[in-house]
């Protein structure tokens, strides 16, 4: 039997109303106590002035596997959330091929095993390849392993498809995930609609695009009774209507990207169209920062998630409006949050892990977000006060597209244990890759 002891830290569990100096025993991947002054024969990690947590989740990641390898891989991803400080991630399915089917969800699960050294949660497409034209064989993929559905970057423009996914995933109480933007009103568009794309001479996306999506798919969640959540939402307008909607009881959920609460769209005129700050949805004006920042305080706000899109310097080395969009972001999501919202803002240490633990947990319908005794050893340990600097060519990720370098971050991963396993400690990978 293999033991792991994680002694002296400040385990904080939101979900068992845990914060207090303990230790934290495991027994092969599981939590089998957790105390006072516990001893066995084990492996100990002195976790003394660090914050023991349940595992960080990160629900918004692109892989890029299969098809762009040259861009991230299994490998190179996991290991890349394991230096962020995540135990899992869930990934979105458009690759090449798109993840449409049983036997491309089931292939990358065995990819996982193989190459992965944190969880990886396939979410499958909504509709056949992607197209938004007929619908996916979403109880295949469900029963192979998928935990939601969602043709992220391909917009569902149906209603009636998306109205048919929210009805048919509902007895599965599987989420739904559809990237909120009117196509129509985005067509060509490179960043947000406002008085800095007028001054730059980029055509712009208006707030009113991810606004009426929204409003859209929160009435096809009332009609159907389905579950949906909202990925990287960044408007005010937007919130406003999810707030509306979760105070009448409807089953919807969202997360908010660390960019959209930390960049506006200044930054690009600021750094001369610097393409690493071109992303989709847009950095918004600073009203939509902060109506973020305040329904993060109100809990309207259920994640955060990175929404990690990984690209290689040939797909940013262009101009603006012809680079692809997209942040690396596992790296720097965790240690920038902490700064942005405990050390500067008015969130707790707790707070944060039910954005980054519980919550994600919940709304993918997985296990984690607890260290109750029998749980399965997935831990989170930060280093609260230590401060650093980030370093694109640091990343273990193949991105380094990244507006934050040079930014610095003050409370940061120092170690990630899946399943009783230490795969990152101290910062460092420790080359563990085996995920049960």
């Amino acid at each position: 039997m293999r033991r792991l002891l994680i002694k002296g830290g400040r385990v904080l569990d939101p979900a068992e109303n845990v914060d207090a100096v303990l230790d934290v025993l495991v027994e092969d991947d599981r939590v089998s106590a957790v105390g006072v002054d516990l001893s066995a024969e084990a492996e100990v990690l002195d976790a003394s002035g660090l914050l023991v947590c349940p595992g960080f989740i990160d629900m918004h990641v692109h892989l890029r596997d299969p098809g762009e390898e040259y861009k991230e891989d299994m490998a190179s991803g996991t290991r890349a959330a394991a230096r962020g400080g995540f135990t899992a991630i869930a990934c979105m399915p458009n690759t090449q091929p798109v993840i449409d089917n049983r036997a491309l969800v089931e292939a990358l699960l065995r990819k996982t095993q193989n190459m992965g050294c944190v969880r990886v949660y396939p979410i499958c497409a909504l509709s056949k390849g992607q197209k938004g034209e007929e619908l996916a064989e979403l109880a295949d993929m469900r029963q192979a392993g998928a935990v939601a559905a969602s043709d992220d970057g391909h917009p569902v423009q149906n209603g009636q498809l998306m109205r048919l996914a929210l009805d048919y995933l509902r007895p599965f109480d599987m989420p739904v995930i559809n990237h909120a933007e009117d196509k129509s009103l985005t067509e060509g568009a490179v960043m947000h609609e406002g008085s800095v794309s007028t001054l730059l001479g980029l055509r712009g996306m208006p707030a009113e695009a991810e606004e009426l999506m929204v409003a859209r798919d929160l009435m096809l969640a009332r009609l159907t009774g389905g579950r949906l959540h909202i990925p990287h939402v960044s408007t005010k307008g937007a919130v406003e209507l999810i707030a509306a909607y979760k105070s009448q009881g409807f089953k919807v959920t969202c997360e908010v990207a660390p960019h959209h609460l930390l960049l506006t769209d200044k930054i690009v005129r600021e750094t001369w169209y610097d393409t690493n700050t071109k992303v989709n949805p847009p950095l918004r004006s600073l009203e939509h920062v902060e109506a973020l920042h305040q329904a993060i305080k109100e809990g309207v706000i259920d994640a955060i998630a990175s929404d990690h899109a990984p690209h290689h310097q040939d797909d940013k080395l262009v101009e603006y409006d012809y680079a692809a969009f997209g942040i690396s972001g596992l790296e720097t999501s965790v240690g920038l949050m902490a700064r942005r919202l405990v050390h500067e803002g008015s969130l707790s240490w707790a707070d944060l892990i039910r954005l980054y633990s519980l919550h994600p947990a919940r709304i993918l319908n997985v296990e984690g977000g607890s260290l109750a005794q029998g749980v399965r050893a997935d831990i989170t340990i930060i280093a609260p006060e230590l401060e650093g600097t980030v370093t694109a060519q640091a990343f273990a990720s193949k991105g380094r597209n990244t507006p934050f370098e040079g930014w610095k971050f003050k409370g940061a991963p120092w170690g990630t244990v899946v399943g009783g396993d230490v795969v990152m400690w101290e910062g460092r990978l420790t080359g563990g890759n085996k995920v049960t």
